[in-house]
């Protein structure tokens, strides 16, 4: 079993940083959070980083996610991490599951950018490279507020912003 992990970056509050010009209110979005995160902490294993695009994901377009697909097929990585804002996080999980060929892939993002001290970015990474250590099988999961679900099992409670698994 390889710990072999591809990490694509597609934006997402997660992402977000100050702004990098003098007198903006508005957040940009930058490096990967993820790549911050997983190269910072003492873990074992080979992740890959790649960056699909710098999107908040109401922006997301139907080519970005064939470009997310045409990247996670182009990979020999079995196991992939694609970090999404919350927004659209399921409508393209939904566009990967239809269209994935026997890969473990897990989408996760944060309600509070990365940079903040009380961010969930570090968790839902960590909860979701965990997912892609124990999930045995291929298919299309969502790690987002300490639970793992099949994207197809879980929904977004508009007044808290949480995931929640469908019963």
């Amino acid at each position: 079993m390889s710990d072999e992990v591809l990490v694509i970056q597609t934006g997402g509050t997660i992402d977000k940083d100050y702004p990098r010009a003098t007198g903006g209110y508005a957040f940009e979005i930058c490096d990967s959070a993820a790549k911050k995160i997983l190269t910072r902490l003492p873990l074992s294993g080979n992740f890959q980083f790649k960056t699909i695009c710098k999107k908040d994901s109401q922006e997301m377009t139907l080519d970005d996610r064939k470009q997310l697909v045409k990247v996670i097929e182009a990979s020999p990585i079995q196991k992939i991490l694609v970090t999404h804002g919350t927004d659209t996080l399921i409508d393209s999980a939904s566009f990967v599951a239809d269209n994935n060929k026997g890969k473990l892939i897990v989408f996760t993002g944060a309600k509070k950018p990365e940079i903040f001290k009380d961010s969930d970015a570090e968790f839902n990474i960590g909860v979701a490279v965990g997912a892609l250590r124990c999930i045995e099988g291929t298919g299309v999961y969502v790690a987002m507020n300490g639970r793992v679900s099949p994207w197809d099992k879980v929904i977004r409670d508009i007044e808290t912003g949480y995931f929640i698994a469908m019963t």
